[in-house]
């Protein structure tokens, strides 16, 4: 057993802001309060209902995620949010429709209060969206700054300790990486000359890191996933985790794909589809944004099953994704920042279907093995031994 690691208390209120104001942020707000109220159970959230086993299984020490440790109470987590449309919190969440109208109604005066901060945003790079709520600016570097100035005057009015960011609006067209993202130099003067590979995302990674604060990218968007960003959040010891939260078609993947390579069963054929309404599926109706989504979605199995390793089984695997438009990870980051942690969390993988990971290292997406290396993590802050499933010390 090693000395814990020395983690901050986390005193004081949690300023969550949000990227976008669609299903995911709405339904994410709605939950929260839901739960503080006592009407909801949190269901499907490993910081809250999740344990973590500790020793030898003869020790019968398995507490609670939550207990083992520090992580900020959903009593002090304080939401704020951009987006390019006026509504409030609650009207936005009538517009997904994602959640029953009695649930929303309950929790409405506390939704109502969230209204929107003017966004950063040009159609260039997501097409089918418009709306006027939007910041104006001389270029680039001239937006960051008005976030980060948002960022500080939202702190201070609601008096938070601490902020995270997570970046849950619209996939954006498909990039690659460029000159301007080589490095932080590179980086600014390219916001200076309003470069058009630095999209909407990418200002709002910047500005989020180069206040040290936390940042998460729900999208595939390329966003901090560049040289440049990471360099800054080694500089301001901010912690980055991304892309593309995993919660449907691809989670299953990851619980499937790898039940069955574990047997050598072999698979000719993937097809997966998406049925989306609200303004996700409108974004992702436009090829451009679709790419970048599908780049997401199918390189997962490609890593999982490892077709060059298996080639017997996977080497021909015709793998198809579509995503139709029906017309209709915040607290471990904060835990992260205050144990000294910055750059790249890769212990955080299991919740996104394209993990950021070092260079020259393949992404894990297995999901059980990302789930033992979060546990693992999580010991490890503690100071307790890692577990791995070895089981030689019960026979010795």
């Amino acid at each position: 057993m090693k000395n814990p690691a020395k983690i901050a208390e986390p005193k004081g209120k949690l300023g969550v802001l949000l990227v976008g104001m669609g299903a995911v942020s709405t339904t994410t707000i709605a939950g929260v309060l839901a739960i503080r109220r006592g009407l909801a159970k949190p269901i499907g959230s490993l910081t809250q209902m999740g344990t973590v086993r500790l020793g030898k299984r003869t020790e019968g020490r398995s507490p609670l995620i939550k207990d083992f440790v520090p992580l900020a109470s959903l009593n002090d987590i304080v939401f704020g949010a951009w987006d390019i449309f006026e509504d409030n919190s609650y009207e936005a969440a009538r517009t997904a429709g994602v959640l029953e109208k009695d649930l929303l109604e309950q929790v409405r005066p506390d939704l109502q209060a969230i209204r929107p901060m003017p966004a950063v945003f040009d159609r260039r790079y997501v097409k089918r969206l418009d709306g006027p709520n939007v910041k104006k600016g001389k270029n680039k570097q001239d937006l960051a700054e008005q976030l980060r100035e948002d960022m500080r005057r939202f702190k201070q009015d609601h008096g938070i300790d601490r902020l995270v960011m997570v970046w849950c609006g619209s996939t954006e067209v498909y990039l690659t990486e460029s000159p301007a993202h080589a490095s932080v130099a590179a980086f600014e003067k390219a916001l200076e000359a309003n470069d058009d590979s630095i999209p909407s995302s990418m200002i709002y990674a910047y500005a989020a890191i180069k206040e040290g604060i936390p940042y998460a990218n729900a999208a595939p968007n390329l966003s901090a996933d560049v040289p440049a960003l990471l360099e800054l959040a080694q500089q301001t010891g901010s912690p980055v985790a991304g892309k593309d939260l995993k919660t449907g078609q691809t989670l299953l993947k990851t619980i499937i794909a790898p039940g069955l390579k574990a047997r050598l069963i072999g698979v000719e054929g993937w097809y997966s589809t998406n049925i989306l309404g609200n303004r996700d599926g409108e974004v992702l109706d436009d090829p451009e944004s679709f790419r970048t989504k599908e780049e997401s979605k199918k390189s997962v199995l490609d890593y999982m099953l490892q077709p060059t390793l298996y080639p017997d089984l996977y080497k021909d695997l015709c793998h198809v994704v579509r995503i139709n438009y029906y017309p209709h990870v915040a607290l471990l980051l904060d835990l992260a920042r205050r144990a000294g942690m910055s750059g790249i969390q890769e212990w955080l993988s299991f919740y996104f279907k394209s993990p950021m990971h070092a260079r020259g290292l393949y992404p894990e997406h297995d999901l059980f093995i990302q789930l033992m290396k979060l546990k693992n993590t999580l010991r490890y802050m503690r100071g307790e031994e890692l577990i791995t499933h070895l089981g030689l010390e019960y026979y010795d």
